[in-house]
């Protein structure tokens, strides 16, 4: 299916392999996405406030701590182990999620679920990295990262049909069970023979100084979309009276316009350039923000500038990807982990800032947080991009 999208000029490995990659990280990204529109549902299950299912969430993303590490790890080793090992731990941390029964268990899940998550994303474009040169990665990780949007109107609409029909813990099995068919799937296509990393290749590579642009850009991006995303659930609940079929809805909408983002990075990236490709995702969802500030209690309003600053935030993480993987040529892992961890530390940090403001202050609070922490993001990338030139 996605391999139409990729010419004859990339190598014959890619191009037979890239509907897997495609489907492994549509999974992963389903069982990952699941709980944050589905907050207040499981807080109801689990018996504790938005706030404090916030700081479950901190919790686990606080796992993207370990990213440096496990970078390094995946440097020096096998690719395909690195990723069957994430996809593993993943599958343990949904069943562990599933079968929770407080907020202690659930939040180990959240971390050991987020490192998992960790290693095998970074493995996989680290294995992407191996087999296409820097200039024509755009394309590819653009493809790959449809799996974002997809596996939002996809995997987690069918997930939370689970959740409508049944319960929570319903629709976190229902990713397990997709989890282990994905490993075999895996396993079964991927060569082995080529997934240890290059001879030439040296994983002791020097971070940039520039580099830190980099990492406090995919901390704050990846904090301001926290912020809403982990909170249009029980606003949209609270303010328009939404059920969990309403929320369905408005997942598989913000799944196509992230799709459409997905795309259109994958086309525009490589030609526009890494960095003003960020720079536009990014002032997208700064209009985006400001608009849903302002009619946070409109539900014309609020809805649509929702769904603008989640699809700007799409294209500005997908054309971050290939340059953070670039960050240190000679040892992909290394400056891709940072960049990672430094999106989940953002992703930590502001979900227990994001559930609080909105316990406190109702919509507006989160909301204007995730427009500030994308107004800097822009100035962020925008020196990144004058240093390096």
């Amino acid at each position: 299916m996605f391999s139409r999208f990729i010419d004859t000029s990339y190598a014959p490995v890619v191009r037979s392999n890239i509907d897997r990659l495609v489907w492994a990280r549509l999974v992963s990204n389903s069982c990952y996405r699941f709980a944050p529109p589905f907050i207040a549902v499981i807080a109801r299950g689990l018996d504790v406030s938005v706030g404090q299912m916030g700081v479950a969430f901190m919790v686990g993303e606080f796992a993207g701590l370990l990213s440096p590490i496990i970078g390094r790890f995946i440097d020096r080793g096998n690719r395909l182990i690195s990723m069957m090992m994430g996809i593993a731990l993943i599958t343990i941390s949904i069943v562990v999620a599933a079968t929770a029964q407080n907020l202690v268990v659930f939040a180990a899940a959240m971390f050991l679920l987020s490192a998992a998550k960790v290693l095998f994303d970074t493995a996989l474009i680290v294995w992407v990295n191996d087999h296409v040169p820097y200039d024509r990665r755009g394309r590819i990780v653009g493809v790959i990262e449809t799996s974002w949007a997809l596996s939002l109107f996809i995997g987690v609409a069918i997930m939370g049909l689970a959740t409508a029909l049944i319960s929570w813990r319903a629709g976190f099995i229902v990713g397990a069970i997709a989890m282990m068919f994905t490993g075999a799937l895996l396993a079964a296509g991927l060569p082995r023979h080529d997934a240890h990393a290059p001879v030439t290749e040296h994983a002791r590579g020097k971070v940039p100084a520039n580099a830190w642009f980099v990492f406090a850009c995919s901390f704050m991006l990846m904090g301001a979309s926290q912020c809403v995303s982990i909170t249009f659930g029980p606003w949209f609940e609270d303010e328009f009276n939404f059920t969990s079929g309403g929320l369905i809805a408005i997942v598989i909408v913000l799944g196509v316009f992230e799709l459409a983002s997905s795309i259109g990075s994958s086309r525009v990236t490589d030609g526009w350039g890494k960095e003003v490709s960020v720079r536009r995702g990014v002032i997208m969802m700064v209009i985006a923000g400001v608009a849903m500030s302002a009619g946070s209690h409109i539900s014309v309003i609020a809805i649509p500038m929702l769904v603008l600053f989640i699809a700007g935030f799409e294209f500005a993480l997908v054309s971050m990807l290939p340059l953070a993987a670039n960050l240190v040529p000679t040892a992909g892992g290394i400056g891709l982990g940072l960049t990672v961890g430094a999106g989940t530390c953002g992703r930590a940090v502001f979900s227990t800032v994001a559930t609080s403001l909105y316990d406190s202050v109702g919509p507006i609070g989160p909301t204007i947080a995730g427009t500030a922490l994308a107004a800097l993001t822009v100035l962020a990338i925008t020196a990144y991009a004058r240093s390096a030139r």
